[in-house]
């Protein structure tokens, strides 16, 4: 299995000059360019969310519980007093970090059903409403970003299939198969929910037509 700094590097090295092309193209422009690239590189670590220890799980809940304080500030700002507020902020954050992220790492387990390309679908019907929704981003932006959380998370899936295999010796581990896969066929109910988690997402989701035509034109 590849370590955080390879998967990191890989999704970097790959996303970014995809995310600049997009730009050379007319396909992006430099803010844009900025968020596909860094997506890219989020893409990469997300399947090892399910890993108890990693480096990702922390960063990926950090970046979370940001995110859930931020929209709090942003929710109740015309209600409270900055006093309450704050608290409230701080209290969302910690929330996110400790009780939310435990109970995450008691019902996942390493390389199950967050390791497949199922999972890597869900981080995109999540991610492209809540680019489009919450922070305002326009519709190509945010299918931009879904595609790129994509990617980074596939070549995290392949980058462990391929060090599942020792090129000096020929020999294949017995991690092989693990990472590179549909789904969890031992877990047909997470898997049901992931499912209807990507048919609710891309529900949400605006419409990817913008994408389609620029394909298209080109």
């Amino acid at each position: 299995m590849a370590d955080f700094k390879t998967h990191v590097t890989v999704a970097a090295v790959i996303s970014a000059p995809l995310a600049v092309s997009a730009f050379i193209f007319g396909l992006a422009d430099i803010n844009d360019t900025i968020l596909y690239g860094l997506a890219g590189i989020l893409g990469g670590m997300l399947p090892d969310i399910d890993a108890d220890e990693s480096i990702a799980i922390r960063i990926v809940f950090r970046l979370f519980a940001t995110l859930v304080a931020g929209l709090s500030l942003v929710v109740w700002l015309d209600k409270m007093s900055y006093w309450h507020l704050l608290g409230l902020a701080i209290a969302s954050y910690f929330l996110i970090r400790f009780p939310v992220q435990w109970c995450f790492e008691k019902l996942t387990i390493h390389r199950g059903v967050l390791h497949s390309v199922l999972a890597n679908l869900l981080f995109t019907a999540v991610t492209v409403p809540l680019a489009y929704h919450v922070f305002t981003l326009n519709a190509q932006t945010a299918w931009g970003i879904g595609g790129f959380i994509f990617l980074g998370a596939t070549i995290h899936l392949i980058l462990d299939e391929l060090y599942s295999v020792e090129l000096s010796g020929l020999r294949v581990k017995r991690s092989f198969g693990t990472a590179m896969k549909l789904t969890d066929w031992g877990q047909p109910f997470t898997s049901i929910l992931f499912v209807i988690g990507c048919g609710v997402g891309y529900w949400l989701s605006p419409s990817p037509d913008v994408w389609i035509e620029l394909f298209r034109l080109s």
